[in-house]
């Protein structure tokens, strides 16, 4: 893949580290499509969440900003299936939590969207 795609996925993952970092939802819409949805397992039962269930989730979380806790965040893998598809994956802190992140990218009207996501909570 290009240089420019890198960067402009490197700029992608930045927005969703920091959504993830400071629960801001004012960005939620730049970092998720509407149509996106959310797996995972919630103890031990798979959940489904839309969109716009998540982004009240994280209107309702004190940030790990806000709790003062440290950012970790580390790109595993990205894999570009086209110029508008992309996958990556991600390992990400939330407060005292560790969570790998497999987030299905689509290039929408010029912007890179998270259009899927699969999450694992590490033990």
């Amino acid at each position: 893949m290009n240089a420019t795609l890198i960067q402009e996925m490197n700029a992608a993952l930045e927005k969703y580290f920091d959504l993830m970092y400071d629960c801001d939802v004012g960005n939620f819409d730049r970092v998720f499509a509407s149509t996106s949805q959310l797996h995972g397992y919630r103890e031990g039962q798979m959940s489904c969440w839309p969109a716009a269930q998540y982004k009240e989730i994280l209107a309702g979380r004190t940030s790990p900003k806000a709790q003062g806790a440290k950012r970790e965040t580390q790109v595993i893998m990205l894999d570009f299936c086209s110029d508008t598809q992309a996958l990556a994956k991600v390992r990400v802190r939330i407060g005292d939590m560790f969570f790998a992140d497999y987030l299905t990218y689509h290039k929408i009207g010029g912007t890179w969207l998270v259009t899927s996501k699969a999450y694992h909570r590490e033990v």
